[in-house]
């Protein structure tokens, strides 16, 4: 028998490569600072080449959260793919160290593993050039039946909604993880991301598909198509689905905190104090995290929120996306577990 799950991720299968600069780097290389980039091979070579010295840490948006999770005590898998190289192999060591069932069997042949280039200014302001790699490989037969059904949460990172085999793969999970009775959960991974997939994003959220969605301020106004945040909150909050259900809202907005959108209604959480902004790289994946895995311990949505948001506080106090810090500790100093 498969062992229960609380949470699945299905998401890009990413190695970072994290460097300091300053914003006249970023205007050298032509990229637009705090957004992600998909560059291809060539130019992740030339990328490599002209950065300083890098930190190399197994990433990718979804697969943080699943890490984060699994510090936190959920019992986390992660579904994506790598090629069976070293890093590939890299990737996979890491998501197994902390916890984390990676099962899925690497690519032995086309695109090397994925990599993303985490260009960190001063500020801690982060931008990102992905190279996909391996990660777009992913594809239906890769989506364990049994798995998906053992979880009760399945979450789905929007940055790899891009394949076309990888949506299959995506929309293969939704059903199977619909008709077992678990919840799925959406993350809108990046402002960018929505402009290309807007339509789509809101027929997943409208068609049923979606129960719990992540997104940051940013997203949520591309989503909604507004510059005011406000309404763009309120284009949420009045959300229905086919059946005519409100869907769960996470909505993060830095140093402002999260929002908790459910039921027709908006409650506010606080951020988590912080010392010194060194990296927001992770910073929402961490959230996701922190809430998912109060919500696999029973707590209510505001205090999983909370959770969320100490996870993402110790994640922006140093370079990389995965935490550093004793999660629980923190958590129980906190009164939150």
């Amino acid at each position: 028998m498969t062992t229960p799950l609380d949470l699945l991720v299905l998401g890009n299968a990413i190695v970072d490569v994290i460097a300091r600069t300053n914003d006249a780097f970023l205007d050298a290389q032509g990229v637009t600072k705090g957004a992600m980039q998909l560059i291809d091979e060539e130019r992740a070579e030339a990328l490599f080449a002209a950065m300083g010295p890098a930190t190399i840490v197994s990433g990718g948006s979804g697969a943080n959260t699943a890490v984060g999770a699994a510090l936190l005590g959920a019992k986390t898998g992660f579904v994506g793919k790598v090629r069976n190289d070293e890093l590939g192999g890299l990737f996979g060591h890491d998501l197994k160290a902390t916890g984390v069932g990676f099962t899925v069997p690497p690519a032995s042949e086309g695109p090397a593993t994925a990599r993303c280039f985490v260009l960190v200014t001063p500020d801690g302001e982060r931008t990102m050039n992905t190279y996909l790699g391996a990660c777009q490989r992913l594809k239906p037969e890769d989506v364990d039946r049994a798995l998906v059904a053992s979880a009760r949460v399945v979450y789905l990172e929007g940055y790899l909604w891009d394949p076309p085999a990888a949506k299959e793969a995506f929309r293969k999970a939704v059903q199977i993880a619909h008709q077992a009775g678990n919840a799925v959960a959406l993350t809108l991974s990046d402002a960018f991301c929505v402009g290309r997939y807007r339509d789509e994003f809101l027929g997943l959220v409208r068609d049923g598909s979606i129960d719990i969605l992540f997104a940051n301020i940013g997203e949520l106004q591309s989503l909604y198509q507004t510059d005011d945040p406000e309404a763009a909150v309120a284009a949420l909050r009045d959300e229905r689905n086919a059946r005519g259900r409100h869907l769960l809202g996470l909505v993060t907005r830095s140093s402002e905190g999260a929002l908790v959108v459910q039921g027709g209604e908006v409650r506010s959480v606080e951020a988590s104090p912080v010392r010194e902004v060194l990296d927001t790289t992770g910073a929402g994946d961490l959230f996701a995290a922190g809430f998912l895995a109060g919500h696999a311990r029973g707590l209510d949505n505001v205090t999983s929120a909370r959770l969320g948001a100490l996870a993402a506080a110790e994640v922006i106090q140093h370079i990389g996306a995965r935490p550093q810090a004793d999660l629980v500790g923190l958590a129980k100093e906190r009164k939150l577990l």
